[in-house]
């Protein structure tokens, strides 16, 4: 799919057609990531910062299980 680069007001942007929209999920005001790879650029809807958040957090909840139920009464 061809995109093309357009001016909006000061800056540059991309216009997603409704298509792609609906192929990713996303609506107005939803993020999306550019992710640099070795073969470009991937846009995803995918953020690795918060994946990487989610298993530290799980990784502790695993470690200290017995704390947080304690915690939680």
């Amino acid at each position: 799919m061809k995109l093309k680069i357009t001016t909006i007001g000061n800056s540059a942007g991309v216009i997603l057609p409704k298509e792609l929209l609906a192929r990713l999920r996303l609506d107005k005001g939803d993020a999306l990531y550019a992710l640099e790879t070795p073969d470009g650029v991937r846009l995803t809807t995918y953020d690795p910062e918060l994946a990487a958040q989610l298993e530290v957090a799980e990784q502790v909840m695993r470690e200290d299980r017995t704390v947080l139920h304690k915690l939680a009464q």
